[in-house]
């Protein structure tokens, strides 16, 4: 039987390429790895629930691996192309925005950035011609990257938006909330440019035990975001509430990632911090972070949350439904 349409907006390149995949990318590469067999490597790149203690432990192993091997076009273009298939039969994905940053991709100038952009378009492409799926890319800014670097990403996406590039967004690690608002200042121009280029916007922050609800204030005060990536500690300051709420601004949920990066201690916690949200009406969709990396696909995500009744039938149906309503994807005509 046919699964129900699903809609992931928040999912990471370089966390969502099977292993079996990127063995064989690395294997191309001709790239020097750490082990020798495929079993080990496996290990490598998947997160290990009683090994992760953060955030950082998570990004290292996309740092150090996963984006290094898919450091060239055709790495790319595999990637994504095995993304979009993988994803719509493994969990009935019929829209997908697919997120990476593409001067990760380049080898630090060693390779030119209109490749790897081109090479990610032709594989979600060539994925959407084969599955009736509809597909964009949101191109990630760096915390870590200085403005000009961030720029040059901004200007990219504007290049490309008329070709599959729906969005911008701002991953890494977060400040600590005294240096908020402050950092996200810097950043207020490029969103007000991606907004004016009719890009859509999402911001990861408030993903992490040691950031607060007052971040994700500063974050929608300052760069308005129509989304947020996480945005789960939030639910424990009630003016955080209160302004996404009022402000309309949707968070990407993802459960699993976030009880392996710690962010969340455990399953039950999220019954306080949806229930929190439903309550104070904020809206959220559910989505994966990362497949491969977590071990997880979307269909999943959804069950994990209905069988512990954490969300009810009706509250997964209105997230659903809300994906969908809320993408960057302008719906084509079938």
């Amino acid at each position: 039987m046919r699964p129900r349409p699903l809609c992931d907006l928040h999912i990471h390149v370089g966390a969502s390429v099977a292993p079996h995949i990127m063995w064989s990318i690395a294997h191309q590469q001709g790239l020097r790895l750490p082990v020798k067999d495929y079993w080990e490597f496996k290990e490598l790149i998947t997160i290990n629930p009683r090994k992760t203690r953060s955030l950082d432990d998570y990004l290292r192993i996309l740092h150090e691996w996963t984006e290094r091997i898919q450091s060239s076009p055709s790495a790319v273009e595999r990637s994504v192309y095995e993304i979009i298939g993988k994803e719509y039969r493994s969990s009935g994905v019929e829209r997908i925005e697919l997120r990476f940053n593409p001067m990760k991709r380049n080898r630090s100038g060693e390779r030119d950035m209109d490749h790897i952009i081109h090479a990610a378009l032709r594989g979600m492409d060539q994925a959407c011609l084969e599955y009736g799926v509809e597909a964009g890319l949101i191109f990630c800014l760096g915390r870590e990257y200085p403005p000009e670097q961030n720029e040059i990403i901004l200007k990219k996406a504007i290049k490309y938006h008329d070709r599959g590039v729906i969005g911008i967004d701002l991953a890494g690690t977060e400040t600590h909330t005294i240096e908020l608002n402050d950092a996200v200042g810097r950043y207020a121009k490029m969103f007000a440019q991606a907004r004016e280029a009719g890009l859509g916007t999402t911001i990861h922050t408030g993903e992490t035990m040691s950031t607060s609800g007052e971040g994700v204030i500063a974050v929608v005060k300052n760069l308005k975001p129509d989304r947020i990536g996480h945005g789960i500690r939030a639910a424990y300051n009630d003016d955080a509430v209160k302004i996404l709420a009022d402000s309309g601004t949707v968070l990407e949920i993802c459960p699993t990632s976030n009880l392996h990066t710690r962010a969340v201690r455990h399953l039950e916690e999220f019954r306080y911090i949806l229930g929190t949200f439903i309550e104070g009406g904020v809206r959220f969709t559910i989505n994966t972070d990362g497949t491969y990396l977590c071990s997880t696909n979307l269909a999943r995500e959804f069950s994990l949350l209905t069988e512990s009744e954490i969300l009810s039938e009706e509250e997964s149906e209105t997230a659903r439904k809300l994906a969908f309503e809320v993408s960057f994807i302008k719906p084509r005509a079938l």
